[in-house]
């Protein structure tokens, strides 16, 4: 997984642990895609503080997805629920019920 869709990820998950201001630059880098320069900017602060906040929050989510493990699960049960879109989309209903239970109880083990 590329490192910027990693954070947006674990940013859905505990962005909510994260102060305001960190969620806030977090948000315009990862997700609005800015520049440390046009987070910085308008802040009245310098791009090594945006960076030293950004860089700080990242710490925290990966620590927290280490904990935690929420993210993981959900990218795993995401993928668990493409293979079964895809088998199913593939067999005969004999088959399709045998898959389905397979990837079912795969997802039901991630939960």
């Amino acid at each position: 997984m590329p490192k910027e869709l990693k954070f947006v990820l674990l940013l859905d998950c505990y962005g909510e642990l994260l102060t305001i201001k960190q969620r806030e630059y977090m948000e315009l880098y990862y997700c609005e895609d800015l520049s440390l320069s046009e987070i910085s900017e308008p802040q009245g602060i310098t791009r090594q503080a945006v960076r030293d906040v950004i860089k700080r929050s990242e710490q925290i989510l990966l620590e927290t997805e280490e904990k935690l493990g929420f993210a993981g699960k959900i990218s795993a049960l995401r993928e668990c629920l493409e293979n079964l879109k895809s088998v199913s989309a593939e067999c005969s209903d004999r088959q399709i019920s045998s898959a389905m239970n397979k990837y079912i109880n795969k997802c039901l083990e991630l939960i």
